[in-house]
């Protein structure tokens, strides 16, 4: 069941981003368009993967290493295939390792305070 809601919303997002690809190749921009197929990629994985903070078996801790890890099995490898980093040595690779790794981990503190926020908000009683 979670496999199946991840993979919907990982196919939604993959869809809009196609469009816009199909749009961009559309106008001539072929550039744009494969940029947009790879965020699509990008954007299925992690649509995929949210489910796994819905595993409400698991400890939190083992959740953020299972989203981790997963986001290593498939995110870094479409980051580095995508061509938008230049990989001409393994200093490169390890920029760009660190800047997927910070901006996993800024992501995960903003959508995390986030959620924490809303969920810890207080509805406004109206008399």
């Amino acid at each position: 069941m979670l496999f199946k809601t991840g993979l919907n919303r990982g196919s939604v997002l993959l869809g809009g981003f196609f469009i816009l690809a199909l749009w961009q190749n559309l106008n001539g921009d072929d550039s744009a368009a494969r940029s947009f197929l790879f965020y699509g990629v990008i954007a299925f994985f992690l649509g995929l993967t949210s489910v796994i903070y819905q595993i409400h078996d698991w400890r939190f801790s083992k959740q953020i290493l299972a989203h981790y890890g997963a986001m290593h099995a498939t995110v870094l490898p479409t980051v580095l295939l995508s061509g938008f980093y230049p990989l001409n040595s393994l200093q490169d690779l390890l920029h760009v390792y660190i800047q997927f790794s910070m901006t996993g981990l800024l992501l995960f503190t903003t959508t995390f305070s986030l959620s924490k926020f809303l969920r810890n908000r207080k509805p406004i009683k109206t008399d």
